[in-house]
């Protein structure tokens, strides 16, 4: 006979409301519950450990990666859960890769080159966006927020950016997933413009302890995972 535990019980234990428990079982994330003889639901341990991973993945995870992922082990493919986890521990590392590019990219004098580019001081929209691998909407928005600014060609009137621009698209690019908010960017981009390197290395150090730590909840919520996917087994 197993422990039954009911709604309040679990909620209290995870810090959550019941409605996002039945949240979570209304979207088809966790095995089906049993009612009691009055209709209530009644959870069991296989329940409890779904919820639990459900809650440390979200600390780490995407929320459409996790709500997938539980979905797959609902349907018995654990594997492919898995996979689907597996690809933003890769996006981590990528990120991880360019922090300490950029940073590198920074500290380095001379800029007229950016990996495979030849950096000009007379660069369109699609290329400043091509370099910096984000849309064009992305540099319109932050032109928009005051975080860069580009002058207009006299010619055509199409947005000119130049290489000091783009290397604060760069940073933003780089920074926007882990700390910071626009107040805390536009401080950046004044350090960057006064070339204050230790305030600026000092927001990449934080950057990258964000990750750090996200990384650390990634593997937590894979260990629930495979605790659930073994209770999944037994049952």
């Amino acid at each position: 006979m197993y422990n039954a535990y009911t709604p309040k019980q679990i909620a209290k234990q995870l810090s959550v409301s019941t409605t996002t428990l039945r949240r979570y079982e209304e979207q088809g994330l966790i095995p089906e519950v049993p009612r009691t003889a009055s209709n209530r639901r009644c959870y069991a341990p296989i329940h409890r450990q779904a919820f639990i991973t459900i809650r440390t993945l979200l600390k780490g995870y995407e929320i459409p990666v996790v709500y997938n992922s539980m979905r797959k082990m609902q349907q018995g493919h654990a594997e492919e859960a898995l996979w689907s986890i597996n690809q933003q521990l890769h996006d981590i590392q990528v990120e991880k890769q360019r922090v300490e590019s950029v940073l590198t990219m920074i500290k380095h004098a001379d800029f007229s080159k950016y990996r495979k580019y030849k950096i000009t001081d007379a660069m369109t929209i699609g290329e400043v966006a091509e370099i910096a691998g984000v849309n064009p909407s992305a540099i319109r928005h932050w032109e928009k927020e005051g975080l860069i600014r580009s002058i207009r060609n006299l010619h055509n009137g199409y947005r000119v950016f130049t290489s000091r621009e783009l290397r604060k698209i760069i940073v933003i690019s780089s920074l926007r997933k882990t700390v910071y908010f626009i107040e805390n960017i536009k401080q950046l981009l004044d350090d960057l413009d006064t070339k204050n390197l230790a305030s600026v290395e000092k927001s990449f150090e934080l950057a990258m302890r964000k990750l750090n730590q996200q990384l650390i909840f990634q593997y937590q919520g894979i260990a629930e995972m495979m605790t659930y996917s073994q209770m999944m087994n037994h049952c």
